[in-house]
């Protein structure tokens, strides 16, 4: 695996996230400090080409630090983790020697903040489809919808969104573009009072024909699969990959303290702590496991985007796998931690309960299970992602 600089995550800086982590969940209120000292110390610019001003990180570099902030915050590091999504991808376009995505790079160095705005209900097909309308008009589009999950809400300086354009009914184009926080036509409805990940403050965005320029619509590709070019393929590298690494970290942080937990634990029915219980060492030794597995899956997928390997249609299927092996490893390790920690790890007061909560997400963020067996089945049977079921 290769390492990374010199981190900007000192521990100093790791361990104010891990302290503030609690008041945040408990208030439900934005992570406003670990944002302040992380775009102090420069973390936002990790995906940017040291050309352009930036740290100069690839995916797996930045995976491992994004491990990290999640082991300390997971909340924080998810929400980073949707501006990493699209630096990243747009660092990953550039060095292919594309500078349709060089504006986005700059403007991060200038400190503009990058966020997602792509969860839509009744849209199982992330990306790739969408219910937002989007209508060509002179100088741009204008997009209709509803996004929910619009991460980063109160500091976002672009939004990162796509819609259908469907004027041509036979050949409708799916249109991603970034729209600037100072456009008309759009509303952010607070609803976000949640089970885990309060931190991110993820509300929900009305768009009622915000309109946005040309200039910052960066693609409009085939709607489906057929659409999937370096940009919209490093969307899911750097999301999928980014959102396993978060979600591995805060399970890893689960386990350690549930290690600690029961070498201190006492039983009437034994004379030795807890950590001598068979059982406790069985259910151990598979947490480990399962973490060994999960971590080196998603090292081994995130390092070989950075390598450039030639997987071609075979991207996919590695980041919906390894995806779907984070989400339910990771997910089987905190709850299985619970467990032995017994009944006072659901008092708030002890904090478990919030890890607990926030690891629980791991399976409702994108891709979601459904989907990743669907993508990983037909590309295996060499189907097209695009076929439609049809039985009887």
């Amino acid at each position: 695996m290769t390492t990374t600089m010199d981190s900007v995550l000192s521990e100093d800086l790791l361990k104010r996230c891990m302290e503030r982590a609690p008041g945040y969940d408990r208030d439900n209120t934005f992570f406003d400090e670990d944002f302040k000292e992380l775009k102090e110390a420069g973390y936002l610019l990790a995906a940017v080409p040291k050309e352009l001003g930036g740290l100069g990180l690839n995916l797996a570099q930045v995976c491992q630090e994004q491990r990290r902030l999640g082991y300390h915050s997971a909340s924080t590091a998810l929400a980073v983790n949707m501006h990493f999504y699209w630096t990243g991808l747009a660092a990953d376009v550039w060095r292919s020697g594309d500078m349709s995505t060089e504006w986005m790079l700059k403007a991060a160095v200038d400190g503009e903040i990058f966020a997602a705005g792509h969860a839509e209900s009744g849209n199982d097909l992330p990306l790739l489809l969408s219910t937002t309308k989007a209508e060509k008009v002179d100088g741009g589009y204008k997009f209709t919808g509803r996004k929910s999950f619009g991460s980063l809400t109160p500091v976002w300086t672009y939004l990162g969104m796509h819609g259908m354009d469907t004027s041509d009914p036979a050949a409708p184009k799916i249109v991603h573009a970034f729209m600037p926080r100072d456009s008309s036509g759009y509303t952010i409805e607070n609803v976000w009072d949640t089970l885990g990940m309060r931190a991110t403050q993820s509300q929900d965005t009305i768009l009622d024909g915000a309109f946005v320029p040309d200039k910052y619509i960066v693609r409009v590709v085939d709607a489906g699969f057929g659409g999937v070019d370096l940009f919209v393929l490093g969307i899911f590298a750097w999301a999928l990959m980014g959102f396993a690494n978060v979600y591995y970290g805060n399970a890893q942080h689960a386990l350690d303290l549930t290690i600690e937990a029961v070498k201190n634990k006492k039983s009437l029915a034994i004379t030795r702590t807890m950590a001598y219980h068979p059982e406790v060492q069985h259910s151990i030794a598979e947490m480990v496991c399962e973490m060994e597995a999960v971590g080196a899956h998603i090292d081994r997928v995130a390092q070989e985007w950075s390598d450039g390997v030639d997987h071609g249609h075979g991207w996919a299927v590695k980041f919906a796998a390894a995806k779907r092996h984070a989400a339910i490893g990771t997910w089987k390790v905190v709850d299985e931690c619970m467990d032995l920690q017994g009944g006072f790890s659901i008092f708030k007061a002890g904090g478990f309960e919030r890890l607990w909560r926030d690891a629980r997400l791991v399976k409702i963020h994108p891709i979601n299970n459904a989907l990743a067996m669907e993508i990983v089945g037909k590309i295996s049977l060499g189907i097209s992602p695009d076929e439609t079921p049809r039985w009887g």
